[in-house]
């Protein structure tokens, strides 16, 4: 991994929550999406719809501004932030076959125990990668 992963990973662990605000198990996901120059985008959110729309309309990030429109095709639900950015983190250093192979789903992947997700897989469009 990456030691500005590793670092950043670090913080992250250590990091106390506000009690203020209790969140559910559920709230994190990861997500890939498909980028007209068939590029993969992998990032987090706790609202896919409002972020897709967001990569969409050109306001999420600057990658994808540039790549729109952009196409969802996987999501896995990760619990909590941190767990989030980990599993992030983990999947953004895979090559493309292997999320290729994680999105189809053909079980050649580990989900490993140190990303805390509930791999709760969503497949949003076996069709979609294939078109």
């Amino acid at each position: 991994m990456h030691p500005t992963y590793k670092r950043m990973l670090a913080g992250l662990k250590k990091e106390k929550f506000s009690a203020r605000r209790k969140k559910t198990v559920n709230d994190w996901s990861l997500y890939i999406l498909r980028c007209r120059d068939g590029s993969f985008y992998t990032g987090i959110t706790n609202n896919l719809e409002r972020r897709l729309k967001m990569h969409q309309d050109g306001k999420a990030s600057r990658y994808t501004r540039t790549r729109g429109p952009v196409e969802m095709l996987y999501s896995e639900t990760c619990g909590d932030r941190s767990s989030a950015l980990i599993r992030e983190c983990e999947v953004k250093e895979w090559p493309k076959k292997k999320k290729t192979e994680l999105i189809l789903g053909e079980g050649k992947i580990r989900i490993t125990k140190s990303a805390h997700c509930a791999a709760k897989k969503e497949k949003l469009s076996r069709r979609a990668v294939t078109s």
